[in-house]
Formats: C-alpha cells, sequence, structure tokens
C-alpha cells in the first residue's frame, strides 16, 4: 500500500482516514481540495489541476484524498489501493455538519475545507444515486488491479484501519 486513493461522498470521513492512513502507512498526504482552491475559493483551471495531479502520481508513495471525477482517472491509474469511503447519506449529512460545527468554514491546515452551500448538500444527497455508479464505473475502468477496500460504516473503516496496522506491523518484523 504505497499509492493509496480515497474517494466518497463529502463528509464520510476521506480527509480524516487520509491522515490516519499516511500517519499509519508513513506515506505523504494529498488533499485534492488543498491543490484545487486558493484561499479566495478559486478553483485551478482544470487542465492545471490535472497536471499537478500527473506532478503528483509520480512520487513513490502518498495518499491522496478527494473525488474530483474529471481527474480521476489520473489517480485510479497510478493507485495499487482505492478505499471508496460508502457510508450511508444520513452518516454522510451528519460528517458534513459536524465539519461545519467544528470548524466554522474557511481552509484549514489539516487539510479540511469548510464550504457548505446548498449546491454541496444536493450532491452529498444525491451521491449515492448519481456519483457512486461513475466512481464504481471508473474503477472498473482505471484500477483494475488495485485493491479496493469499501468500508460502508465508521465502524468498518476503524476495522479496516486496524487489520492495515496489523499487516503494516507485521511487515516492518
Amino acid at each position: 500500500m504505497r499509492r493509496i486513493v480515497v474517494v466518497g461522498c463529502g463528509g464520510s470521513g476521506k480527509t480524516v482516514l487520509a491522515r490516519e492512513l499516511g500517519a499509519l502507512l508513513e506515506n505523504p498526504v494529498i488533499h485534492l481540495d488543498d491543490v484545487f482552491y486558493d484561499e479566495a475559493w478559486n478553483p485551478m483551471p482544470a487542465a492545471d489541476f490535472e497536471a499537478a495531479q500527473r506532478r503528483l502520481v509520480a512520487e513513490p508513495a502518498w495518499v491522496i484524498d478527494g473525488n474530483y471525477q474529471s481527474s480521476m482517472p489520473v489517480r485510479l491509474a497510478a493507485a495499487d489501493t482505492v478505499v471508496l469511503v460508502d457510508v450511508s447519506t444520513p452518516v454522510a449529512l451528519r460528517g458534513v455538519l459536524a465539519r461545519w460545527w467544528r470548524y466554522r468554514g474557511g481552509h484549514h491546515s489539516d487539510g479540511v475545507h469548510v464550504r457548505v452551500t446548498l449546491a454541496f448538500l444536493r450532491y452529498v444527497i444525491g451521491y449515492r444515486s448519481k456519483v457512486r455508479p461513475r466512481v464504481l464505473a471508473a474503477l472498473a475502468q482505471h484500477a483494475p488491479s488495485a485493491q479496493v477496500w469499501m468500508p460502508n460504516s465508521r465502524r468498518a473503516v476503524r476495522q479496516m484501519l486496524r487489520e492495515i496496522a496489523a499487516a503494516a506491523s507485521a511487515a516492518h518484523e
């Protein structure tokens, strides 16, 4: 597990999971929101964003968290592991609200970006029916040999982390 892509609905816990995986495996962590947005929430042009990701995935090890469907093939093709955090819509909405309450908006040094808009809430509500099928298709097409984890609850994420920690510990012995 040297090149890990973490995807999933907003509020699913991608950023926290990416940080934990990075610490556990000693991989650098890249939050795509840090790459895509500047401090004033201005997005990077699409071609520049894709080029930046091509440079990032050329590195030998990383954990990259973020969806960005249009450039997902860049990350998936380079990944050896993909984690699709597949929590329910109510769990994701609780995650969005908890993040908003804790951080109160803006960009934060721990990779959390909080900008809750009506469009974002619609995205979260429609993720499972509209976006998730496209993510699964992209996985099949661009990451056919990657190991795929699909934890569907916070408990399943913790169990996955325990399994990865045990495997990493055994590998270091």
